[in-house]
């Protein structure tokens, strides 16, 4: 490609990005921009005081006044970031009040509306279609036209569904039904993902934001390069890993490939990786953080709430899937490094993870923290405030150590806060809101502490600004979900699926895989699986597939879509960084993620490879055993669809080994009588006869 090619492809990877993520720039440092900057502290405030119990408002008010926020957000800060002229940024501002006014007045007539349910004033009326344009032109604007057109879809169908011809009609509802479902009470745009982005998902965005701030990128970094950067192609090892650390926080893939994806992306090209496939080793492993435990992806909060199971749960089953997906990316850059002879770095210029760990180990302390509560059976909204609080206890708590001058009473400080800090299990959040009003008083009477304010004022801003897609997207796939709910659509397509079932379940998981993959071309992962979950689940249910196992399904696929062309999310992200064309590093990251296709399907068929029960594998051979079996036979199908995509295991690959290697790999996906045995000779055979040439080969040479 010649230079003025790449830089065209560069060009048009820049712009999608920018399409996909309008709020990716800074505050603007005008009057406009200080005032949306104030609103973006008190949206992050507000949603603090009411997780921490400082305000309590009903559930309704609290989710209309999250909207709120995020509409009035939305609107001006788009119009300012894409220059639109005077006119129409007085537009966008117009739009963001009338967004924030729908939040005043569900909160002003809170307990009116509930006496007049089902009965709504003509008022009633106005602000209710008021709520659903601003929602509508606020994901247009922040994600482009396709989700808002299959919402659109669905709420036209409300409205006109009775004309259509049986199966697909319904009863038929009246225009003031249809806003009162949408725009009032707990569904429609106010429903369970609106609930979750208001709670889990804004707190845990804002922990990740203060962790970063904190230097946890730079931790997990050098923990990564002194672990794996003198293994053979270390570069995109350390990109693994660091990535996979990452998302332990960020839960958010775009974010991560930006994120971490400035130093391990450029750092793979220096160890000799082709730009495309460096972008798509970080796309992939960025992508990973959404199904990597403890804090995952938001999608994993709306799953514990939409099943009714502790959080727990839901990172019981990730978390074999997800050790496989690393382990599947990690073995597929090992193979890469071996077939084109990529070494690592020498270890005395690698940086020493004891070293690292012992300047910052107090990094991971809220962390371990959270990790501890969610497994405590606490609520993720308890412990991710918790985990919030004692990130700001270090932050503040550091920059008033750094003035100390003796080591003593540096250790005495340390140990005196942690003790304040333990107290939250006896008397509650109340103590670390204290603990942390002192930090911040003490923090003004010095100018570092003032410094390090302001650095916690602008993670709570930039936290706020970060939550505007996703918070956004909750809302409006409220109206699909409302849909459901209202008028029974789910049905349809569910019977579909189970009929299709009958005669064969890999067909309907193949159908749900596409729908998966189709949608995720328009939309983001959480609408992704809220609808495909919601039409597709219980159908899958029915189809004798446990429900968790049902819901990671589609989880897993919406994660995939956004690696997937033509769309690809996260590897247009990473094509400005990389230097490469996203279409490209999109085909080299579905190399990457191969295991990503593979884990759902044998989950399906063997539950307990996410730690479920049922299947007949768990019947015959119980449970135990048939986790360390359904282990080990997904691990091999891995490495050998790893073998075979990338043509190299101990040497380059003859095109035979490679399509024996991929027959064995889909038998042992299979779930049909002797396809295991067969995979598993297929494999001896393959594996033998590969390191039986290679020897010969290695003999001739010397």
């Amino acid at each position: 490609m010649s230079e003025s090619a790449d830089r065209r492809d560069v060009t048009h990877d820049t712009a999608e990005l920018r399409r996909h993520e309008p709020l990716s720039a800074p505050f603007p440092g005008s009057a406009e921009g200080r005032m949306l900057y104030w609103i973006a502290f008190a949206f992050s405030a507000f949603q603090i005081a009411t997780a921490a119990h400082l305000i309590d408002l009903p559930s309704q008010v609290t989710r209309a006044v999250h909207v709120g926020f995020l509409v009035s957000l939305t609107f001006p800060l788009i119009a300012l970031g894409r220059h639109y002229a005077p006119g129409a940024r007085a537009a966008a501002w117009a739009l963001g009040v009338a967004g924030l006014g729908v939040a005043v007045y569900q909160w002003i007539e809170y307990t009116p509306l509930l006496l007049r349910a089902g009965d709504p004033l003509p008022l009633d009326l106005a602000v209710g279609v008021l709520a659903l344009v601003t929602v509508f032109l606020a994901a247009l604007a922040i994600m482009g036209p396709a989700l808002p057109i299959i919402a659109g879809a669905f709420l036209a169908y409300c409205l006109l569904g009775e004309y259509l011809p049986a199966p697909l009609n319904h009863r038929g509802y009246d225009v003031s039904q249809v806003i009162d479902h949408m725009a009032y009470g707990t569904e429609g745009i106010y429903g369970i993902p609106t609930f979750v982005s208001s709670t889990y998902i804004f707190l845990f965005i804002l922990f990740g934001a203060f962790l970063e701030k904190a230097g946890m990128i730079g931790l997990f970094t050098d923990v990564a390069m002194g672990l794996v950067g003198h293994a053979r192609g270390g570069g995109a090892k350390v990109a693994v890993v660091s990535s996979g650390l990452m998302g332990t926080i960020s839960g958010s893939g775009v974010a991560n490939v930006v994120a971490t994806g400035q130093f391990t992306i450029p750092l793979m090209k220096k160890f000799g990786y082709r730009a495309e496939f460096a972008g798509g080793v970080e796309a992939t492993a960025s992508m990973g953080g959404q199904i990597m435990p403890p804090v995952m992806g938001a999608v994993a909060f709306i799953m514990a709430e939409t099943l009714d199971v502790p959080y727990y749960e839901v990172v019981k089953a990730a978390i074999i899937p997800a050790i496989l997906y690393f382990a599947s990316a990690f073995w597929v850059v090992h193979l890469e490094a071996g077939k084109h002879g990529l070494l690592g770095l020498p270890k005395n210029e690698l940086p020493s993870v004891t070293a690292a760990l012992r300047r910052n180990w107090h990094l991971l302390l809220p962390l371990a923290a959270l990790v501890y509560l969610l497994f405590s059976g606490y609520t993720p909204l308890f412990a991710g405030t918790v985990g919030l609080a004692l990130t700001v206890l270090l932050i503040l708590g550091g920059s008033i150590a750094l003035g100390m001058g003796s080591a003593a009473l540096r250790s005495v400080f340390w140990v005196c806060l942690g003790l304040v800090s333990a107290a939250f299990l006896q008397w509650g959040i109340t103590v670390i809101v204290a603990a942390v009003a002192v930090l911040i008083a003490v923090n003004l009477a010095s100018r570092g502490g003032r410094e390090t304010l302001a650095l916690c004022r602008d993670s709570l801003a930039e936290g706020a600004k970060t939550a505007l897609p996703v918070g956004v997207a909750c809302a409006i796939v409220g109206i699909i979900i409302g849909t459901m709910t209202l008028t029974g659509a789910a049905n349809t397509f569910g019977q579909y699926i189970v009929s299709v079932g009958d005669t064969s379940l890999f067909l309907s998981l193949l159908l749900t895989m596409v729908t998966c993959l189709i949608l995720g071309m328009g939309i983001p992962t959480i609408p992704n699986y809220i609808i495909t979950a919601s039409i597709a689940g219980p159908a899958l249910l029915k189809l004798g597939v446990p429900l968790m196992v049902s819901h990671m399904f589609v989880f897993y696929f919406g994660i995939l879509a956004d690696l997937t062309p033509p769309v690809a999310l996260a590897c247009f992200a990473a094509a400005p960084i990389a230097r490469a064309s996203g279409l490209k590093i999109s085909f080299e990251a579905i190399k990457v993620a191969t295991a990503g296709f593979v884990i759902p399907f044998m989950a399906v068929y063997t539950p307990a490879l996410m730690l479920q029960d049922g299947g007949p594998l768990s019947e015959a051979l119980g449970y135990p055993v048939a986790v360390a079996y359904i282990l080990f036979k997904t691990t091999l199908a891995i490495g050998l669809w790893g073998a075979a995509v990338i043509g190299f295991l101990r040497t380059r690959m003859a095109a035979w080994e490679r399509l024996a290697a991929a027959a064995a790999a889909f038998c042992l996906i299979a779930a049909l009588p002797i396809t295991d045995e067969i995979g598993f000779a297929l494999a001896a055979l393959t594996i033998a006869g590969h390191l039986w040439r290679s020897r010969r080969l290695a003999a001739a040479q010397a």
